[in-house]
């Protein structure tokens, strides 16, 4: 099953290759935790040991079960593993995942797409075209979601890797209808909006996960596409994987978003990141049984 997302369509395999399978998995409560996006509900004496794979200000920031770390490291020499985050270049190289380091890795929601941990410019002159032909400039959006907060809910404002912004609010003083409005304006300009935990992202239509997964389908040759995710942000790369899962949790979840080929979990916090990583290597690594 193909879900064609790019003019540049995946390299097609001959008789002779052998299968390669893709898997491109967002990170933030999906295969890492905060402390706070745990999620550990069994009595403190049957917790899970836990691995720490980000240190952020010289202390601990995400974790992930010492299980699904060696799952991770099975994971990554099995298949072409891709790290697929919203996070900049310089808030994913802070993650330490256990294994051989991934060959790809797609940051800033599909705007930068690394090989060997640098960003190909190949790949960024293609996303700055379309951002240019297709959508409003970023001064200008930036610029309306400043005007449009209260610093009354308002914590921070941000802009990632020049492409995109955000901003860091009070969740529970933002006023009810103040999303829709700014989703309506921003739509005829090209431009998306969500909102995540505290955050409110605006994003360039064009600016996806999923385009950047087909260029590393394309580039690797891979004959399945696996992928996983929490958010709103993640809807995309989930409907262009062939098979995708999402966790009991996160904003997928709280919309009761699915798909016909998209699995809903029930378990919730670090123990569904563990779970993702037992079925990326069942649906890549038969044999396994898991």
């Amino acid at each position: 099953m193909t879900h064609p997302a790019t003019a540049t369509a995946p390299t097609t395999p001959t008789a002779s290759t052998a299968p390669v399978t893709l898997v491109a998995s967002d990170l933030d409560r999906t295969l890492i935790y905060s402390t706070a996006a745990l999620q550990l509900a069994m009595p403190d004496a049957d917790a899970p040991r836990l691995l720490c794979v980000e240190v952020y200000g010289n202390k601990p920031l995400s974790y992930m079960t010492e299980t699904a770390a060696a799952l991770v490291d099975e994971l990554a020499r099995a298949t072409v593993f891709v790290p697929t985050t919203t996070r900049t270049r310089e808030q994913y190289h802070r993650i330490q995942f256990p294994g051989p380091a991934p060959k790809f890795a797609i940051c800033a929601n599909g705007g930068h797409l690394l090989v060997d941990g640098v960003s190909d410019p190949d790949w960024q002159d293609r996303v700055a075209r379309r951002l240019a032909d297709e959508c409003a400039s970023l001064a200008e959006v930036r610029a309306h979601l400043v005007a449009a907060a209260d610093p009354a809910w308002l914590l921070k404002e941000r802009v990632a890797e020049d492409l995109f912004a955000y901003l860091v609010v009070e969740r529970s003083l933002l006023p009810t209808d103040w999303l829709q409005e700014l989703a309506e304006w921003a739509g005829p300009r090209g431009w998306t909006v969500s909102l995540q935990g505290r955050k409110i992202y605006a994003v360039p239509k064009p600016l996806t996960k999923s385009a950047a997964m087909h260029e590393v389908a394309r580039r690797a040759g891979a004959t399945l596409t696996l992928a996983a995710g929490d958010s709103l942000l993640d809807a995309d790369l989930l409907l262009a994987a062939d098979l995708a899962w999402r966790p009991g949790h996160g904003e997928l979840a709280d919309t009761d978003w699915s798909a016909p080929h998209v699995d809903v979990l029930t378990e919730r916090g670090v123990a569904a990141g563990e779970e993702i990583l037992r079925r990326f290597i069942r649906a890549s690594v038969p044999r396994h049984g898991l």
